[in-house]
């Protein structure tokens, strides 16, 4: 007890120190992040003004977004990332106004002793830092005026409705007249410009260094990566095989405690369903028919990469464009993992408390509608908000904010933070009796609450943003909800429950879980908090972000490192005693998640999170195949492999049948291995190629994302992905007949509401 104690004191320290610096480092994004000027010539013509500016990434936003190609490297692979595009288009025009101005011919024609003269003007030019903080303007030259004008008329044909382009929107899977307001896309525009120019123009005092840490690459305006970027990548790889030592070594140096011997009979078997716990049933549907949707738009929203518009000749774009469909399939991926885990919660807090408390039937009811109607609320909302443009204001409140996993309107997201507030208030109350009495097993039980409060508590994040929110800092606060929810409460949430169950099964002992997670929560944490920062290295931050970001995200990756331990002992688990077949498939589900873990999470994650690669490789594919592997792989087998628990303890044992789950099980997990193996690390590889030998702009060309590879790269993820689907499909038949089925009946007493129900309860079907 002492010892456990002790950890909790370092948990508490370590989380203190580690927001306070993650805090602190917000607070230098705020002060040094690009300014937004008002933009004018030499002959103080006015270009963009700051609101224009401001105004323009409220459109883009309202568009699609990051739904819609990548600004910074954050959003979406089939467009363009704009500011990249922006800034080799401006280039290229610069570098014919000045060999027709100098050489009176264009630059194509010039020997190579001008080209270089006009490389070396063209470079001073976009480098040059006019920036005066006391007016907050920036003046540019005549020059550069005219080629920024030419550029965005480019962009507001692309956004409006120009027949020249039409094939160019087909291949960015873009619709016609994504911005119907001629003013929208002049600011538009602006949004553009100045987010290329902050990743251009040097850093004041900081010759070679642009706002961005020169990302994105772009040899023609000397965007190379910075020295820092190379040595911190070097350091934390060294950091990370030093720390994975550390733990391998002070692993084997603790005593080997065996698994205690299991009971004779499954302790769970005459577990009473209480009616809060029966009324759980119906999430779970909820579950599998979010878990298709989800699937049937990442097949549309793959095809739209080949297509554009149409999904096999039929114009489903005009009703159902790229931005949605790839909206649906990011948002419903958090949604219906999210479900299982609520829904478990809500399950194991009576089972686990051996209390129901008064009318919690009656709450996890209310939850339950009130999330159906978010989620069919939001996504109806952002659906026709988008096919009828509604407008900035629309899309921010109500419809598709345009914001990558946190997309929904602001109400909904109002509406959302109250529905998780309540779940955690739900747990809390149920699991009140198990945390207020003493045992061995009270440090999981409070571990569990505690992530359930931060899972509830932290997405007020998303709620820090505004309309008018500098883009830096949307990215900082979107990153703390969707990294610390990934990388920390998640992980910490989802291995208390799998301990928990395991000791209540009496397949772990009480008091080594209870010390082990602790540590594991350490561990998780110490790197996963500070770890958020490597996911701006590049969105307009001081470059200490770098050197935090590289060391602390190299440290996420040592406690993936005793993970295949911990699932060789989940495979032995299921041979601990004949009734613990009962459970295989949920807990070779938690097996899946340790693989998916050290592969997706792991091995790929790791592959993109140096500043070093991240910065050849951010908004490619090598993305794409680590958010697959490490979402759907980790997250979504977890999901799935609670939900077989909780179900299994809901059904009749006559009415359980493993014969679909055998199947689930493999046309899942394999399926996921030939999407990600098979399509997206080869195609993340050979736009990293791209992007190294050419530029950023070039890997995210037409020429590349339609090139003969790419698109075979496509097509071969469509035998992947009838596997998957396949899998999916068993699953929604298995959970459908399990939940035909009447519940369990009661068969043990348990205090309901303060009084102890002793008679068996008739079974019933209601929730």
């Amino acid at each position: 007890m002492h010892a456990t104690r002790r950890l909790w004191t370092w948990l508490a320290i370590i989380c203190v120190l580690s927001f306070a610096t993650l805090l602190f480092v917000g607070r230098e994004i705020y002060l040094k992040a690009p300014p937004i000027p008002t933009v004018k010539n030499t002959s103080g013509t006015v270009l963009y003004t700051k609101d224009q500016v401001t105004l323009g990434q409220q459109a883009w936003l309202s568009a699609g977004g990051q739904q819609l190609g990548t600004v910074w490297g954050h959003g979406s692979y089939v467009a363009p990332d704009w500011s990249a595009d922006w800034l080799h288009r401006e280039a290229l025009a610069l570098q014919d106004r000045f060999s027709l101005r100098d050489y009176g011919q264009p630059y194509a024609q010039l020997d190579a002793g001008q080209r270089g003269r006009i490389d070396a003007l063209v470079k001073e030019e976009l480098r040059r830092n006019t920036y005066d903080a006391a007016t907050n303007t920036l003046v540019v030259s005549g020059d550069r005026a005219a080629a920024i004008r030419a550029v965005a008329a480019h962009y507001a044909g692309l956004f409006g409705n120009d027949p020249k382009l039409d094939k160019l929107r087909e291949q960015y899977a873009m619709a016609n007249g994504s911005l119907p307001d001629a003013d929208q896309r002049a600011a538009l525009t602006g949004f553009f410009f100045w987010s290329a120019w902050a990743a251009a123009t040097d850093r004041p005092g900081e010759p070679g260094l642009s706002y961005t840490s020169n990302w994105p690459h772009e040899p023609l305006v000397g965007n190379t990566p910075t020295a820092g970027a190379g040595i911190w990548s070097i350091a934390s790889i060294i950091l990370m095989i030093g720390a994975i030592a550390g733990m391998v070594l002070f692993h084997s140096a603790q005593p080997e405690e065996g698994d205690p011997q299991p009971p004779k009979d499954d302790p769970l078997f005459k577990l009473k369903a209480t009616p809060s716990m029966k009324a759980t049933r119906k999430y779970f549907a909820v579950v599998v028919a979010l878990i298709l949707a989800q699937v049937g738009m990442g097949v549309i929203t793959a095809h739209y990469s080949v297509e554009g518009h149409s999904f096999f000749g039929i114009p489903l774009g005009d009703i159902l464009p790229f931005t949605i469909s790839r909206t649906i399939h990011t948002q419903f991926a958090v949604l219906w993992i999210a479900t299982a885990w609520l829904a478990t919660g809500l399950y194991i807090a009576p089972a686990i408390s051996g209390h129901e408390p008064r009318f919690q039937a009656l709450g996890v009811n209310v939850l339950f509608y009130a999330l159906l109607f978010i989620v069919a609320g939001s996504t109806v909302c952002g659906w026709l908000g988008t096919l009828q443009h509604r407008g900035v204001d629309f899309a921010f409140w109500l419809g598709n904010q345009g914001l990558e996993f946190t997309s929904m309107g602001r109400i909904w997201q109002y509406l959302l933070f109250v529905g998780l507030l309540f779940w955690a208030f739900l747990l809390g109350r149920g699991l009140w009796p198990a945390l207020r009495k003493p045992s061995e097993s009270r440090g999981l039980v409070a571990m569990v609450f505690l992530a359930a409060v931060c899972i509830g508590g932290f997405y007020a994040t998303s709620l820090t943003w505004g309309q008018h929110t500098h883009y830096s800092m949307v990215e900082y606060w979107r990153w703390w909800l969707v990294h610390l929810w990934v990388e920390g409460f998640f992980e910490v949430f989802a291995t208390a429950v799998i301990a928990l169950l395991f000791t209540r099964l009496g397949l772990i002992r009480a008091a080594t879980a209870n010390t082990a997670i602790v540590l594991e929560t350490i561990v998780f944490l110490f790197g996963g908090i500070l770890g958020t920062l490597h996911h701006l290295y590049f969105t307009g931050t001081p470059t200490a972000v770098i050197a935090i970001g590289a060391m602390f995200s190299a440290l996420e990756v040592v406690p993936l490192s005793m993970i295949g331990i911990e699932a060789y002992r989940n495979y032995r688990r299921t041979k601990a005693a004949p009734w613990v077949a009962s459970y295989r498939w949920a807990i070779l589900c938690f097996i899946a998640v340790g693989f998916w873990n050290t592969v997706g999470a792991g091995l790929l994650g790791f592959s993109i999170n140096t500043p070093i690669a991240l910065y050849y490789m951010q908004g490619l594919n090598m993305t794409a195949a680590h958010g697959h592997a490490a979402l759907f792989g980790v997250y979504g087998m977890l999901g799935i492999g609670l939900m077989l628990f909780c179900l299994r303890g809901l059904t009749d044992c006559l009415a359980w049948s493993d014969a679909l789950l055998k199947p689930m099980f493999w046309l899942l997990n394999i399926g996921l291995a030939m999407m990600v193996f098979m399509a997206l690390v080869p195609a993340g590889i050979y736009q990293a190629w791209a992007s190294v030998s050419r530029g950023m702009w070039f890997a995210r060309s037409p020429e590349v994302i339609h090139s003969a590879f790419m698109e075979n790269m496509v097509w071969l993820r469509v035998p992947g992905d009838i596997v998957f689907a396949l899998g999916t499909l068993c699953l929604a038949l298995f959970v459908l007949r399990v939940l035909r089925r009447p519940a369990r009946p009661v068969e043990v007493p348990i205090e309901i509401g303060g009084r102890l129900a002793a008679k068996a309860a008739r079974p019933t079907t209601k929730a």
